[in-house]
């Protein structure tokens, strides 16, 4: 099985190299698409020698992605944010029957609830069957064309995809885990970002609009002055 990992990025010139670095042990058996979504920085120049297509679309990451998957040759897709590392040997973990699944989580950083919300974001998932794009979401190209991939909308496009496949089949939940950085969490601070995350999720379920609430991810608020 050949794989396809899709990399959406804009403005990551600081961590852009270590991300694709990790991943060249991989390259015999998967293409790295990255996909730029109008970066200002040196980001295209930095990552252009260590991947095999370097892509553009217009800013958003279920657009970015998108773009990726159409350009994608493999039979499996891997999305990965750019501030995320897979676990040694990611894609032998992957089996054959696999449709669509995630990894575990780790957020890196030295707040002392930071494996606590890891593991509550491990065990949420692995009961609702529903994933975030920072657990490296997996999927066959086949069924992700069959549900029109991403929708574009501004935020929550990880959860959208999920339950849209869930109802196809059940994740394949990999207890091995992906390292994401939790430099959301120590920008706003990690309670405040608890609360954030989960207001946006209700917002999500009770029909908010995702651009709305894309704002309010974006700018560290509960609520707007005004509704688009």
């Amino acid at each position: 099985m050949k794989f396809s990992i899709i990399i959406p990025a804009l403005n990551e010139q600081e961590g852009i190299k270590n991300c694709l670095s990790a991943l060249q042990p991989y390259r015999d058996q998967a293409e790295i698409i990255l996909v730029d979504g109008g970066s200002l920085d040196n980001t295209l120049a930095i990552a252009s020698p260590l991947v095999d297509k370097v892509l553009t679309s217009a800013k958003g990451r279920a657009r970015q992605m998108n773009v990726g998957a159409k350009a994608a040759t493999g039979d499996l897709l891997i999305f990965l944010h750019s501030d995320t590392y897979l676990p040694d040997h990611a894609l032998t973990l992957i089996n054959d029957s696999a449709v669509w699944g995630r990894f575990n989580i780790r957020l890196t950083g030295s707040h002392w609830l930071l494996p606590l919300i890891s593991q509550l974001m491990n065990w949420r998932s692995r009961l609702t069957g529903i994933a975030t794009g920072d657990q490296a979401i997996f999927v066959k190209k086949a069924m992700f064309d069959a549900v029109n991939g991403y929708a574009d909308i501004a935020l929550m496009e990880d959860i959208d995809l999920s339950r849209r496949l869930k109802k196809i089949t059940p994740p394949l939940c990999l207890s091995a885990k992906v390292q994401s950085s939790a430099r959301r969490w120590q920008t706003f601070g990690v309670f405040k970002m608890i609360a954030l995350m989960w207001r946006c999720r209700l917002g999500y379920f009770l029909g908010e609009k995702p651009e709305v609430l894309a704002q309010l991810y974006q700018q560290g608020r509960f609520w707007l002055p005004f509704k688009l």
